[in-house]
């Protein structure tokens, strides 16, 4: 039986990216995690065996890597090398850029198969890998918009906690004590 990709999820964060390979009831479950690449194997519930082999974008720091197994999926924790640099793909290989009038290659082909390229642009990307957009936010920035908020905090708390005399209690009308007599009667 040939071996088969599992789908696969990503985001990215200041410090890790995160993976997450989606088998359900998956068993054998294999995951090496190197400082280019990833490699991913299990069997699911059918008895398929499922394979993936993933270059990173960039390093990542192998030794400070986990992955969690759940019954739905396995999750990867991979710590980037250089932590606060966005990937903008997971991947090494930018097989999603074209350029009008060229042809693509195609990656981990024996023989590099060739697609023309017309008056669009043909973008080339896995199918079973896709990014995690219920977990995607973009990042970059944060920090100045936190520290933004922070200080707007600060303020509050700031302005809040500065002792000022009471407020004057003597404008209150006295109607509200006469409408409570009247009740009282």
């Amino acid at each position: 039986m040939a071996r088969q990709h599992a789908r696969t999820l990503w985001y990215d964060r200041p410090r890790y990216v995160f993976m997450e390979f989606c088998v359900e009831d998956s068993t054998d479950v294999h995951v090496l995690i190197e400082d280019h690449r990833i490699v991913f194997s299990c069997k699911n519930a059918d008895g398929v065996e499922l394979y993936n082999e993933i270059e990173f974008y960039a390093k990542v720091n192998s030794k400070d890597s986990q992955d969690k197994r759940s019954s739905r999926s396995i999750t990867c924790f991979v710590r980037k090398w250089k932590e606060k640099v966005a990937w903008p793909r997971l991947t090494k290989e930018d097989i999603k850029a074209c350029s009008h009038a060229y042809a693509h290659t195609l990656p981990h082909t024996p023989a590099p198969a060739l697609l023309a390229c017309d008056s669009w642009c043909l973008f080339l990307q896995p199918v079973w890998l896709s990014v995690d957009f219920d977990n995607w936010r973009d990042w970059e920035g944060d920090e100045e918009m936190e520290l933004a908020h922070v200080e707007h905090y600060a303020e509050l708390l700031k302005k809040v906690s500065t002792k000022r005399p009471p407020p004057a209690m003597d404008d209150l009308d006295d109607d509200s004590d006469s409408a409570d007599d009247a009740t009282s009667n």
